[in-house]
């Protein structure tokens, strides 16, 4: 029994089936050990006259069996590595926001999208997260490291779509209001473009959750070049797909686009983009890029970095292009570039404290 892949319902089913019994020891499970971190679930009052039943429960129950191994922060800005019963680090990020914190979760140990700008597909793919890795790091940043958590974004490593089961039940869990009780409006799914996945996701009826698809090119031949995917699933094939998704009147697809200097921040790019997200209901997330682990030259022999990031004035200027044509546009200055805990910076390549 591990209570973090598990819905309350799922519990309750499983203690009518064993006990014949149901919600009230469910819910009492529940809050034990995903609200309180206490595994030691029966000690709590609802199982004072069931201890039988406690006793049989906890010879079955499934301890965590991950740890966070490190962590470090930066203008409150907190990336943690967690260490995964195989020996598999994955890492996570908590960002505060202005009302809140935001986590980062991974989907899988590295990622085999192959995207260039990207610091996890360097590391390649290990292999997909389990259920309980991924809730796994919000109870470990509610819990271990006792962090107030509001949102959540599948945005770290890994292609969420890539481990599809997972993930929606994942979803399931996360929003489940007897155990980790995180709204589905303040969850979003980040693909790079995976468009049977965002198919599949539509048949969900899930208009609150939030879907954020990384574009950072509406040309083909250009975003080809840095996300095979599109070679796949070109931009046509993907904004049917989107055009198709189910959307709450108050929500909207985010778009990520990261400017790399000289590939895709001109005005032609702008005017492209402008274009093929006219039939769509979107805001764009801008997001200037962030230099990898090896792509500064003295870390790199000498060799010029294959991508360079933009300034301000760059991201303010495609921003105005943007906005001027009646996109809504939100610049992301980027958090956490020198933990590399930024986007496309998640690699677990190294343990930096030796905690």
């Amino acid at each position: 029994m591990n209570l973090l892949e598990m819905t309350f319902k799922e519990v309750s089913q499983l203690l009518n089936s064993r006990f014949g019994r149901g919600d009230f020891h469910s819910g009492a499970l529940l809050r034990e050990v995903i609200k309180l971190g206490n595994h030691d679930f029966s000690k709590a009052p609802e199982f004072e006259r069931s201890q039988s039943m406690a006793l049989s429960l906890a010879s079955d129950y499934q301890h965590p069996d991950f740890k966070v191994v490190d962590q470090v922060e930066e203008d409150s800005t907190l990336k943690f590595v967690t260490r995964l019963h195989d020996g598999c680090l994955i890492e996570s990020v908590v960002v505060p926001m202005r009302r809140y914190n935001t986590l980062c979760v991974s989907t899988q140990a590295g990622c085999r999208m192959g995207c260039r700008f990207c610091e996890t597909a360097r590391s390649g793919f290990k292999r997909n997260l389990r259920v309980h890795e991924i809730t796994g790091q919000l109870f470990s940043a509610r819990i271990t490291l006792g962090k107030k958590i509001s949102n959540i974004v599948f945005m770290g490593m890994g292609e969420p779509f890539d481990n599809f089961d997972n993930l929606v039940q994942s979803i399931r869990v996360f929003n489940d209001q007897k155990g980790f009780d995180v709204a589905l409006r303040h969850m979003t799914v980040s693909t790079c473009g995976l468009v049977p996945g965002i198919r599949a996701l539509a048949r969900f009826d899930l208009p609150q959750l939030s879907l954020a698809v990384s574009v950072h090119s509406a040309v083909d031949e250009v975003r080809s070049s840095l996300m095979p995917v599109n070679r796949r699933y070109p931009l046509e094939e993907l904004r049917s797909a989107l055009e198709d998704y189910p959307l709450h009147k108050r929500r909207y697809i985010l778009v990520e686009y990261v400017l790399i200097r000289g590939v895709n921040d001109s005005q032609e790019a702008a005017s492209a983009l402008v274009q093929y997200l006219a039939p769509l209901k979107v805001r764009v997330n801008l997001i200037g890029y962030n230099p990898g682990r090896n792509q500064n030259s003295d870390q790199n022999d000498g060799q010029k970095p294959e991508f360079q990031g933009v300034d301000d004035d760059a991201i303010n200027r495609f921003a105005g292009w943007l906005e001027n044509s009646g996109l809504f546009v939100i610049k992301r200055w980027s958090k956490g570039q020198s933990l590399m805990a930024g986007c496309g910076q998640l690699s677990a390549k190294q343990i930096t404290t030796g905690v």
